[in-house]
């Protein structure tokens, strides 16, 4: 079933107060998700040369518990590991033929930190402990029925919307700033562990940014503040680039106070807040498309290591957005779009219970103009799914 209606509000951009948060490489939240995909991943690839299909799993269950580190100006050590916990549902054999799931999950979770944390050793700082088990027979039972589309694996809804503000611009722009090997070659005493929360009110915007230094390029105090403050003006540059605002303010390490000594700084050992002080979560991050928008309509399902077959909390939720951004590229007049998917647990993935789109529409638009063309590309979409659900199980859509 599609519906088309008009969206009665406003854009998110025209709301008086916007508050956007973007956690970044190296956020313990971030982490969580990003690994957990990654095994995702790294599980596809091995059913698919294995028995030439993807098969159940959903590894979307992860605490990464924080470790232990003496730190000081100019260095420190690591005393106890950080702990990843992995879990929750995989196919370990089939048709007589095992798996090393394991050894695999392990194994991508150990490159996603050498590929993305600069100083951290997976083999030294982090420590592995696997709960994974096989799966319900009757949601495993999914993958043996024939239908190359397969069935909803729960009854779940997603919301996407398109464009982003703005401000949403501006937070993800940030961060992703600076976490780039440019910025990072620049200033290789920053750490990824990023977080970028905006505010904006009326036309001024308003950042605050989480950025630890790394203790073995900051020799004393004095240096920390030093090099803080040709950071942060590094960051004040990018941000007057950024299009469409009035005054910017840009604070960074609030905590920071001269005078305390290693209490007053935000220093790191490894670049990362899990090392010591904040353990991570899957599900606590970014949003899909990269972003937690309050005043944005959010889904509540953890799209990272879902499988991507027949697990709507993943495939709706990055599709939502994907068809938002289609409607709103591919059909002039429409300003935003929000997409609302529903499934019902059984029924194929190709059909939802319900897709329904809402509309903000340039002045003069009506939306009988608009309605044909966008059930056309939800329709299409639809259509299309095999194609897409392949590109998910590829990680070519990111999903924080």
């Amino acid at each position: 079933m599609i519906t088309i209606e008009s969206h009665r509000g406003i854009s998110a951009a025209e709301h008086r107060v916007e508050i956007v948060e973007r956690k970044g490489t190296g956020h313990p939240d971030y982490i969580c998700d990003a690994i957990m995909d990654s095994i995702s991943v790294a599980l596809s690839r091995a059913y698919l040369s294995e028995f030439g299909q993807i098969l159940h799993h959903n590894i979307d269950k992860s605490l990464l518990a924080a470790g232990r580190v003496e730190k000081g100006f100019g260095g420190g050590q690591v005393t106890g590991p950080m702990e990843l916990i992995i879990g929750d549902r995989a196919t370990f054999a089939a048709g007589g033929r095992e798996i090393p799931v394991a050894e695999i999950a392990v194994g991508a979770a150990r490159q996603w930190f050498r590929d993305n944390l600069r100083f951290v050793d997976p083999d030294e700082h982090v420590s592995f402990r696997l709960v994974l088990a096989p799966g319900s027979e009757e949601l495993t039972d999914i993958f043996a029925r024939p239908g190359e589309v397969k069935a909803a694996n729960d009854t779940s809804a997603a919301v996407g919307y398109w464009p982003l503000s703005p401000t949403e611009q501006a937070v993800f722009s940030l961060e992703r700033f600076l976490n780039s090997p440019p910025f990072k070659e620049r200033f290789p005493e920053t750490g990824e562990d990023v977080k970028v929360m905006g505010l904006r009110k009326g036309a001024d915007l308003e950042l605050t940014v989480a950025m630890p230094l790394i203790a073995r390029f900051i020799g004393s105090e004095g240096e920390y503040f030093a090099r803080k403050e040709v950071v942060l003006k590094e960051i004040g540059t990018f941000v007057e680039t950024l299009a469409g605002f009035g005054r910017r303010e840009v604070c960074l390490n609030a905590l920071d106070e001269p005078g305390r000594g290693l209490g007053g700084v935000y220093l790191s050992l490894l670049g990362t807040s899990a090392e010591d002080a904040d353990s991570g979560q899957v599900g606590r991050g970014n949003r899909v498309n990269g972003i937690i928008a309050l005043g944005r309509p959010l889904g509540t399902e953890a799209a990272a290591g879902k499988n991507p077959v027949s697990h709507v909390g993943k495939i709706y939720n990055v599709l939502a957005h994907q068809l938002a951004r289609e409607i709103c590229e591919e059909i002039e007049g429409v300003r935003e779009a929000s997409v609302l998917l529903l499934s019902r647990i059984g029924t194929p993935i190709d059909r939802p219970r319900m897709a329904a789109a809402q509309l903000l529409l340039e002045p003069g638009r009506k939306l009988g103009e608009v309605s044909g063309r966008t059930e056309e590309i939800i329709a299409r979409e639809l259509a299309g799914i095999g194609e897409f659900c392949r590109k998910l199980a590829e990680g070519f859509y990111p999903v924080c």
